[in-house]
């Protein structure tokens, strides 16, 4: 590389939960800069998920965190070159980029759901994601089926 590597910006805690992972998650749901918009969806969504809930003991922080953890991947497919082939090499993944991914994926595929509001399907996708089911679960199954189906290139790790 010609440039050093850029150095990571602290975020701030947000204001209600006071936890960093809130604020990465709302910093990639936000459009066109409108931080506290996306603040509000978020909140909301928390709300339905309140009121939705069938564990009575958990918060509704705790089952977005939970979704969120169901649809972390462990391991991915990455393309390599090798001898005027390409191959899919699976390898596993950063602990940022599996938050990073798992975010993503909750969010589009959120986004591409039919309820009313943005509230209302960050909610319906956070629910179903706790449950193991719904869009991003299964993309997270699709990535592990990739690599697992791609193992015996493995050892043309980089």
């Amino acid at each position: 590389m010609r440039k050093r590597k850029a150095k990571k910006r602290p975020l701030l805690p947000d204001p209600k939960f006071n936890d960093k992972l809130v604020t990465r998650f709302v910093n990639m749901l936000m459009w066109s800069g409108k931080k506290s918009t996306a603040f509000k969806i978020f909140y909301d969504a928390l709300d339905i998920v309140e009121s939705k809930k069938q564990d009575k003991e958990k918060s509704s922080l705790e089952i977005w965190k939970d979704g969120l953890s169901n649809v972390m991947p462990h391991v991915e497919v990455r393309s390599r070159r090798i001898g005027g082939a390409t191959f899919q090499i699976p390898m596993q993944i950063r602990a940022d980029r599996k938050i990073s991914l798992a975010i993503k994926w909750l969010i589009s595929f959120a986004r591409k759901r039919n309820e009313k509001s943005m509230a209302q399907k960050l909610a319906a996708e956070i629910l179903a994601a706790e449950k193991e089911e719904g869009a991003a679960v299964k993309k997270k199954a699709d990535t592990h089926k990739m690599a697992e189906a791609n193992k015996a290139f493995s050892h043309f790790r980089f």
